[in-house]
């Protein structure tokens, strides 16, 4: 077995100033191969200083390695930080108060108090020598895997597929996920490396043997690391192609809460309303912003609901965290109107986005993926007991790239002791979208959702159509309890018409759950078009 090594040339002796950090004072564009292209600012990481006027370093920026002028570079005062360990800013991040720290992409950080039950942490920014809290997964240890750009942990294949197809990305694309499942023959393939040509995805596995790496299909190429795996790919052949620049994300992580103080309950001073972007049965949406952060805030018509009792059903509401589930920051309730404060979503509502927004010309793959992102957050909705009881296109919203998240928690119940939710008398429903045991008895199950979620794989599918087309209300009710359904539209292939089909059976427990629709949607996108 040949075993090839990157690093041959740091068997040289080293100097002292190896392993020490340094800062870039100027920009420097690499003249020739084996040179290394820094940015102001960018930190360094001494490998090789043979050369009196030359030395070789790894970009922690970049995650690029190569000789620079030492004329360009300066050492960091802080070289042995908290447990011995640097940590790398993966985004940047504008504190919105003063106890907070400004991070840029690339900055090297020192912990000062870590707490792995504490998503903020409290750090030393050796760049511009100053210290607060930053999101803890906006940060990564230098030379760790999750520093890596091209790294984007647990994925699933509908999830890769979907990043790698981002207009953005090009043949040799590429991305570092987690293994969903174990190797063949007790070998241990803990990654999978994931590569775009052309407009699709190929798919390889990462083995491990002791400290050595290797692609499964080539085991007698073997490295030190996963990155020295990336790097040796990235100018050899072997793959279905070179691997050319890692995938881009469509979007930073949202950040759990506002501040790292998280205050649940603001002071309606601190939110600024910007623009009317929507309004409904319950109130106005805005478009808005709480310590420089971009929300949506929605305003409760006076008497909509009791503010207690909407307080108490917030404050769980709030635990819930899915990428998929619109987050909710903060709540205003006070006096009236209440707001409520959320993420704000670039594209509005997913009805008014099929109908008239850029949603009307996505091919149906990508229809598939919308469903499969909403199955997989009503999956999360069933494993916590919620149900949510309005599962409809107005109430999901939409992102940058097609991503969805359900929104509209103000009519979701959390279930406890009881499997079904009595809705209060004289409550009024959505009657195309409402289960018939919950129009008929005012009980709401995760089984109602399962009925609601077949209505709105009508309304993706069509792009945006009303549900039972030209039927009032009133006969919609007749027409369901005489177990009559729905007709196939021209638009909606045959294999997805007969899962809306199971989801409107008669019996609530004969329709499927989240957990496995969730499954069907991911799993066999293309079976469904």
């Amino acid at each position: 077995m040949v075993f090839f090594n990157i690093k041959d040339f740091q068997k040289k002796k080293l100097k002292n100033n190896y392993g020490c950090f340094y800062t870039a004072l100027y920009n420097y564009d690499k003249q020739s191969d084996g040179e290394l292209t820094i940015r102001e600012r960018d930190t360094l990481r001494i490998l090789n200083t043979d050369d009196y006027n030359w030395w070789y370093a790894y970009n922690t920026a970049t995650q690029e390695q190569g000789f620079v002028p030492v004329t360009c570079i300066v050492e960091l005062a802080v070289q042995n930080p908290y447990g011995n360990v640097m940590y790398i800013a993966l985004y940047n991040y504008d504190k919105p108060s003063e106890d907070e720290l400004s991070i840029k992409e690339g900055d090297t950080l020192e912990l000062l108090d870590k707490d792995d039950q504490n998503y903020w942490w409290f750090a030393y920014n050796i760049v511009t020598k100053k210290q607060g809290y930053v999101p803890s997964d906006y940060i990564a240890e230098v030379d760790s895997l999750q520093a890596q750009p091209w790294y984007f942990g647990n994925l699933n294949r509908t999830e890769v597929h979907r990043n790698l197809m981002l207009s953005t990305n090009e043949t040799g694309s590429f991305l570092v996920r987690d293994s969903l499942s174990p190797g063949q023959s007790g070998e241990s393939t803990p990654y999978t490396l994931s590569v775009r040509i052309g407009q699709n995805a190929i798919h390889y596995r990462i083995g491990k043997s002791e400290n050595a790496w290797y692609v499964t299909i080539l085991p007698n190429i073997i490295l030190n690391s996963v990155q020295d795996l990336i790097s040796y790919y990235k100018h050899n052949p072997g793959l279905c192609c070179k691997l050319r620049k890692s995938c881009n994300r469509p979007e930073k992580p949202l950040t759990e809460s506002l501040s790292h103080t998280d205050e649940w309950e603001l002071d309606k001073t601190a939110v600024k309303l910007n623009k009317k972007i929507g309004n409904g049965q319950f109130g106005d949406v805005y478009e808005g912003t709480v310590s420089n952060t971009q929300v949506a805030i929605k305003t409760l018509k006076r008497g909509t609901m009791n503010p207690e009792n909407f307080l108490a059903e917030a404050k769980l509401m709030k635990q819930l965290r899915h990428k998929n589930l619109i987050q909710l920051y903060a709540v205003c309730t006070k006096d009236e109107p209440i707001y409520i404060i959320t993420e704000f979503m670039i594209n509005g509502d997913l009805l008014n986005y099929l109908r008239n927004g850029k949603g009307k010309n996505l091919i149906e793959n990508t229809l598939i993926d919308i469903s499969a992102q909403i199955a997989t957050a009503m999956s999360y909705l069933e494993e916590k007991n919620f149900i949510h009881r309005d599962l409809a296109a107005r109430n999901v919203l939409v992102g940058r790239e097609n991503i969805v998240k359900i929104a509209d928690f103000g009519l979701a119940r959390v279930i406890e002791g009881s499997e079904y939710y009595k809705a209060r008398e004289g409550a009024k429903f959505p009657v195309k979208w409402t289960a018939p045991e919950a129009i008929t008895y005012s009980k709401f199950t995760i089984k109602s959702d399962v009925w609601s979620f077949g209505i709105l794989l009508y309304e993706i599918i069509t792009r945006g159509k009303n549900p039972y087309p030209g039927i009032p209300n009133n006969e919609v009710i007749e027409l369901v309890n005489k177990g009559e359904r729905m007709l196939k539209d021209n638009m909606c292939p045959q294999k997805l018409y007969d899962i809306m089909l199971k989801c409107w059976n008669e019996d609530p427990n004969t329709r499927p759950t989240f957990q496995i629709l969730k499954i069907v949607f991911q799993a066999c996108p293309k079976l469904l078009v």
